[in-house]
């Protein structure tokens, strides 16, 4: 063997030495505690401007490691360069938007999980991963009190993607082309779908990307009446209305907890009206489908077994860390149709296919090949914390919001703008007088949330546009948060409203 060459193996050998990679992990182990132990020196939201951090990197990467220890030089530079300039969503006054929630086990399993780095498109290519999956996403349907119909052990079955977003993308083709083997292909023009205005703008992006008309996407206004639910009636006539003009109606997106104001559709009269019709109903729950775990807000999702398809990540309430979707199917098979592979033998185990065992093969469940093996961390964090654990931590969050709003509403000066379901509080202040204007309303409002937002040391929230108003959002979910940091957000909130009014 030439020198050349001897080189070249010995090498690589030093990538994954067990000793080089025990004290590594130590380094970056401590240098993580060390940050949630200083996490709250931090403003939420940092005050920097684009282009900011290119500036201070070098233009090109370097050609060799950095002596005398590269990983420490390279940490250096995330704790004084990356992490001044990041929002800190782990911060306990993160309160801008949905949580991303962590934990100890959530972390440490999406290190393992790195660490073992497999990759499980079929179930030849590691069969404990997606024997492990199958497993997990039922246990999480149980946990979640989610139809026997949704489940594997019911017919039905659920995977693990990385967001919502790619879940209504993979339902919405699976339904398409359900449709289309119905109608012909040639009439994919006529397709329509539907939504509420308060629906997450990834449903009308998987439509366009699924190759539906723009024009054919039907967003049903909601109101406050019906605390900004999509109204079955409304639904009703949108949908006899494109039949009568020899439209396709072929989707229905409803939502357990917006974005906006956390609304809850009516699962159950929703689909009573989708039903005649043959439309794909999906729920899309990514945030409040994780408080279902609690008997208190199960009732919410009356009429669940209708659907076709439901969707939520564990990765915002759930302590599962980025990133972690479940989606759960009545009918597997329709998905795998319009998104299986079967061409390429590569793929193929041929021990497994001669068994006559059905097996999953889980890259014909999602848009890419490759994926993550997310479903060690959710395993890990369901038997580490055990759905006791994750109901106490839903309920802590939830108690605290409710505490947030009732602090709201003791202020003559503020309303509640939608009713509080879960851990979002949607408010704002009033007129300061029966002559000020909406748009004036408005513009206090948007002073209020620039003034609270760039206290140092004050929280960061967020706003939405609720019944044609600009209201202020305050989302409790940091597993750090705790209720002296809502109180102190609200203090922040009422000094400032003090200030903007006397002007």
């Amino acid at each position: 063997m030439s020198r050349g060459l001897q080189n070249c193996t010995a090498q690589p050998a030093q990538l994954l030495d067990p000793d080089v990679f025990r004290r590594q992990g130590h380094q970056v182990i401590d240098f993580i505690a060390e940050y949630y132990s200083r996490i709250s020196d931090y403003p939420v939201h940092p005050d920097v401007l684009p282009g900011f951090l290119s500036r201070r990197l070098p233009e090109a990467a370097p050609s060799r490691p950095e002596q005398p220890d590269a990983l420490s030089a390279a940490l250096n530079d995330v704790r004084d360069l990356i992490l001044p300039g990041i929002t800190h969503w782990q911060s306990p006054r993160h309160f801008a938007h949905f949580p991303a929630t962590s934990s100890t086990i959530g972390a440490l399993g999406e290190a393992l999980a790195a660490g073992i780095n497999v990759v499980p498109f079929t179930w030849a290519a590691s069969p404990a991963a997606t024997e492990l999956e199958v497993v997990v996403v039922d246990w999480l349907g149980k946990a979640l009190h989610l139809p026997k119909s949704l489940l594997f052990e019911g017919g039905g079955g659920g995977t693990l993607l990385g967001t919502s977003c790619e879940a209504i993308l993979c339902v919405l083709v699976a339904a398409r082309d359900r449709k289309l083997a119905e109608v012909g292909e040639g009439r994919i023009g006529d397709l329509v779908v539907y939504c509420s205005d308060q629906t997450h703008f990834a449903f009308p992006k998987a439509a366009r990307i699924a190759g539906l008309r723009k024009d054919n996407c039907r967003v049903i206004p909601s109101s406050l009446q019906d605390m900004y639910a999509l109204p079955p009636a409304s639904l009703q006539a949108a949908m006899q209305a494109d039949v009568e003009a020899g439209l396709i109606p072929l989707f229905l997106c409803t939502s357990i907890g917006t974005t906006p104001t956390t609304a809850v559709d009516p699962i159950r009269e929703l689909c009573a009206v989708a039903s005649p019709h043959g439309v794909w109903v999906h729920v899309d729950a990514a945030y409040a489908g994780s408080a279902l775990i609690c008997p208190e807000f199960r009732h919410l999702a009356d009429g669940v077994e209708a659907v076709d398809s439901l969707s939520m990540n564990p990765h915002k309430w759930l302590l599962a860390n980025n990133d972690c979707c479940a989606l759960w199917l009545k009918q597997p098979p329709a998905l795998v149709a319009a998104l299986g592979t079967d061409d390429d033998v590569i793929l193929k185990d041929a021990a497994a296919m001669d068994d006559g065992v059905p097996i999953v093969d889980y890259k014909d469940w999602q848009i890419s090949l490759t994926r993550r093996f997310r479903a060690l961390k959710l395993w890990l964090v369901l038997r580490c914390y055990g759905t006791d654990g994750l109901r106490d931590a839903v309920r802590t969050h939830v108690r605290m919001a409710a505490a947030f709003e009732d602090m709201v509403s003791s202020d003559a000066r503020f309303e509640v703008v939608a009713t509080r379901l879960f851990a979002l509080v949607c408010f704002r202040l009033r007129p300061p007088t029966e002559t000020t204007s909406r748009c004036e309303a408005d513009d206090l409002n948007k002073r209020l949330l620039v003034a609270v937002n760039a206290t140092r040391e004050g929280p960061y929230m967020s706003r939405a546009v609720v019944g044609g108003a600009y209201v202020l959002r305050c989302a409790v979910g940091s597993t750090l948060t705790e209720e002296r940091h809502v109180r102190d957000a609200w203090k922040v909130v009422q000094h400032h409203a003090t200030l903007i009014l006397a002007m």
